[in-house]
């Protein structure tokens, strides 16, 4: 039975009467077979046909207003009706009634205003009964009254069923729905006018579609655009992950005897498989025969007969990686759409650059910066592996690392890394329990907290109440005869590990801790600026203090001042950390970070991350920030030296802590395996504070060996005396400065058209030198005085007295040692060759004297050392 909410029209809207034109008993047949009211028994219905009046109304004309009582019960002999009711949130939906339709039969039994406007399509025939009549009819017979409730009972029976089903299939449905387009296509490219061409052809009709291209090109959201614009806009649009499929099909075909699958579920909807080259093997033939007949099976049981094919009206949109030559030799796509990558729009780069940054600063509020052009030119010369993804990372990225600034320039943005990713071996993915152990709590809180702590805090106070000479204290012997050279060793294979272990920054971060919970305050943000341009040279001035006061005072043997020592590198630490957040005085300050950093360079591991991940598929940048668990992700408070792994090209930036590795949830932090040194010659960007720190450390160690010089050449220098030593100190400190600097003006001398390499940068080919010349030094210490650990510690507490017996003492033969000292210094030499020139990538002639240099500062290491 159909009904239509409707009120007639007064007399003066052109509604004319007539006088009957059939009798009542053609009447009578006609709503018998034309009308709903057929249940009506022939006594009831003749009394209905007799008391129906004729009217016709012309074509536009309203013939009820919505939200009136109706004043008659109106049948439509003849003609269409519109009937729709209005809605000030969203279009009014209109529907077409045809002849046979009853117009107020329940408003007028239940005394209810009509919902629907009415108006004529065309000219109409009419038949009406009076509000009055029918009442009074209805009181005759009850009987319609009854069939009406029975319809009504049957009615809300089916809308309940039609509700029920609906909302299945919208649970059904629900995870896969596309609600929007995310994007139009920008972009003024020849390459972007074509795509848009092919998007608006495939959504002019129906038939089954793939769009190909690299990861990162947003495919699935061309598809939306496709479904969108075509006139199934108001059909769901389902997005089905073709890796997540069952094996056997039934999520997408349904299974015999029981549930749906998405393609019954989606009626006449689109169905966008997404990565279809993902799609099972096995159920490729009936994905092709989806496409070529609209036709597909249920999955059965093995055994179970084949059930008979279903029909779907579903349109088939596909997204791909690559192009599918199975789909193309069966022709059963109609369109195929290739999505350019975005390195050959180079064109379209700055469209899509403004466009990210105006969607980012809308969604976070700021006003949108300007992209400066040397930003532009430097995302013009990217190829974007990740293309548009990775785009619009970076520009998140950049805007959130740019802090508010008016312009992005081209420091926030990442360039490309394809030269100094070769030679690379990550050990995480070699060695899955070392990933293991890096991300456990073990590295390095439970270390650093559980032993660091107090094991320092011992030192410190044996340091100043303990005996005083390295034979009593065993304090001195650890920091001298086994510190130095274990460090000096573990440079070129772990770089600057000992950062992450660091007591001097663990009472730093203790006491941030502490005064943060008793005095709630924010902390002062890095002064970066200041602290890149004068950082370097405050910690050269603190380390050439160090090794005066080392000389002069003789710290080597006297322990309170090596306690001394200890405590003021701590007190910087704390007082930097009380004032500054995170680790400001490791990444600028320290002096024994400063040198961990350089030697760091030389290392054959690195920290890094792949920046295709970051850029593509991160955006809360918690290894940099600070964030909670995500993923696998874990909570961390960020870098505690505010260097992004992603963005690190030199060892010094990181003090191999893992934090990163903890907070990444994309698995995209790597521990690699690397030539030893080869951002020296790759990525390396050089700074004259980090030059002066490297003559300073050479000259640290002919400051080691001055009573050697002085005996070596028969100087006549009292050592005894402050002053003359003081002075001398000075002198020693700057003889590899003046040998390196001299070495330089004379290869720029001698053939002015060589136009080598600028001496900053030619500088850092000494440093292998510096490292073994260092650790030569180191190595009489502690091959002779690191074996005597065991009765010097007896000896610090005063117990060498009450053993009965002696304690083992392991010492090397001075040949062994002078051997071990001779090849540290050959290699040396011989790498710092190799690593001038493959800075300078100039011929050997042509680098003749710094490798002279080189030379003869070995073998006056040699005479002084060996």
């Amino acid at each position: 039975m159909e009904f239509a909410d409707a009120e007639p029209q007064s007399n003066e809207d052109n509604l004319s009467e007539k006088p009957e034109a059939t009798d009542t008993l053609q009447r009578f047949e006609w709503l018998r077979q034309q009308t709903s009211l057929n249940a009506v028994s022939d006594e009831a219905l003749k009394a209905i046909a007799s008391q129906l009046q004729v009217k016709f109304v012309p074509a536009n004309k309203r013939l009820v207003l919505e939200d009136t009582l109706p004043d008659a019960l109106y049948i439509l002999r003849s003609g269409h009706l519109e009937a729709y009711h209005t809605n000030p949130d969203s279009l009014a939906r209109a529907s077409s009634l045809l002849p046979g339709t009853i117009l107020h039969l329940r408003e007028l039994l239940l005394e209810q205003p009509v919902n629907q406007t009415i108006v004529t399509l065309d000219d109409c025939e009419l038949w009406q009964m009076p509000r009055a009549d029918f009442l009074k009819l209805v009181q005759d017979y009850p009987e319609i009254q009854i069939i009406f409730s029975r319809y009504l009972a049957a009615q809300l029976a089916e809308v309940t069923s039609q509700l029920a089903f609906e909302q299945e299939r919208q649970t059904a449905l629900r995870p896969y729905v596309v609600p929007k387009v995310r994007r139009g296509i920008i972009g003024s490219s020849r390459y972007a006018t074509r795509l848009r061409q092919d998007i608006k052809k495939a959504a002019s009709d129906r038939k089954p579609a793939l769009i190909f291209g690299e990861p990162g090109l947003e495919k699935d959201n061309i598809a939306a655009l496709i479904h969108f614009g075509s006139g199934d806009r108001k059909q769901p649009l389902i997005k089905v992950n073709c890796d997540t499929l069952q094996v056997s099909g039934a999520d997408l075909f349904g299974r015999a005897g029981g549930k749906p699958g998405l393609l019954a579920w989606v009626g006449r909807g689109t169905l966008m498989l997404n990565n279809v080259q993902d799609f099972p093997a096995n159920l490729k033939p009936k994905l092709i025969r989806l496409l070529e007949s609209g036709e597909y099976t249920q999955t059965v049981r093995e055994g179970d007969p084949e059930p008979a094919p279903q029909k779907s009206e579903a349109r088939i949109l596909m997204t791909s990686e690559k192009a599918m030559p199975e789909l193309d030799r069966k022709q059963c796509v109609t369109h195929s759409i290739k999505v350019p990558p975005l390195r050959v729009r180079k064109a379209d780069i700055e469209a899509q650059v403004k466009y990210y940054i105006s969607l980012s600063c809308r969604a976070r509020g700021l006003p949108q910066p300007e992209l400066a052009p040397e930003a532009l030119r430097r995302l013009q010369g990217y190829d974007f592996p990740g293309n548009l993804t990775e785009l619009e990372n970076l520009v998140t990225r950049a805007i959130v690392q740019s802090n508010g600034a008016s312009v992005l320039t081209e420091e926030v943005f990442w360039a490309s890394r394809s030269r100094n990713k070769r030679f690379r071996l990550n050990l995480l993915n070699t060695y899955p329990r070392l990933r293991q152990f890096l991300r456990s709590s073990w590295y390095p809180d439970r270390i650093n907290y559980g032993l660091t702590t107090w094991l320092f805090a011992l030192v410190v106070a044996i340091g100043w109440l303990g005996p005083q000479s390295r034979d009593q204290n065993f304090v001195l012997n650890l920091f001298w005869a086994w510190w130095w050279p274990l460090m000096l060793l573990l440079f070129p294979f772990v770089g600057r590990i000992w950062c992450a272990f660091c007591p001097f920054m663990i009472y730093g971060e203790i006491a941030q801790k502490l005064s943060l919970k008793l005095f709630p305050r924010q902390l002062l943000p890095w002064a970066r600026n200041p602290a890149e341009r004068w950082g370097g040279w405050f910690l050269f001035g603190m380390f050439a203090l160090i090794l005066l006061w080392e000389e002069l005072w003789n710290l080597e043997n006297t322990a309170y001042l090596s306690s001394c020592l200890l405590l003021l590198i701590t007190a910087g630490a704390v007082i930097f950390s009380l004032l500054f957040e995170r680790r400001f005085w490791c990444r600028y300050l320290c002096p024994i970070g400063g040198m961990n950093g350089l030697f760091g360079k030389l290392a054959m591991i690195e920290l890094r991350a792949q920046q295709g991940i970051c850029a593509a598929s991160c955006n809360t940048y918690h290894c940099y920030k600070g964030g909670p668990a995500e993923g696998e992700g874990q909570e961390t408070g960020g870098c505690p030296v505010y260097s992004h792994p992603a963005q690190l090209e030199d060892n010094k930036d990181c003090v191999l802590c893992m934090t990163c590795l903890k907070a990444c949830p994309h698995r995209s932090v790597e521990l690699n395996l690397r030539p030893p040194g080869i951002e020296l010659w790759t990525t390396h960007k050089p700074s004259y504070s980090e030059i002066a720190l490297l003559l300073l450390l050479f000259g640290a160690v002919f400051l080691h060996r001055l009573p050697e010089i002085v005996n070596r050449f028969q100087l006549p220098i009292d050592l005894s005396h402050f002053g003359i030593h003081a002075g001398v100190s000075v002198a020693a400190l700057l003889v590899p400065a003046i040998v390196v600097l001299s070495a330089d003006r004379v290869m720029r001398w001698v053939d002015r058209s060589l136009k080598p390499r600028p001496f900053l940068e030619l500088a850092y080919g000494y440093l292998p030198l510096v490292l073994g010349s260092s650790l030569a030094h180191y190595l009489r210490l502690g091959l002779t005085e690191a074996g005597r650990i065991l009765p010097v510690t007896v000896a610090t507490f005063g117990m060498s007295d009450r053993l009965s017996f002696p304690l083992p003492v392991v010492v090397a033969d001075s040949a062994v040692i002078a051997f071990l000292q001779g090849v540290s210094l050959l290699a040396a030499a011989l790498l710092s060759i190799v690593l001038t020139q493959n800075i300078a990538r100039q011929p050997i002639a042509n680098l003749l004297p710094q490798h002279l240099a080189t030379i003869g500062l070995t073998v006056l290491l040699w005479q002084l050392i060996v």
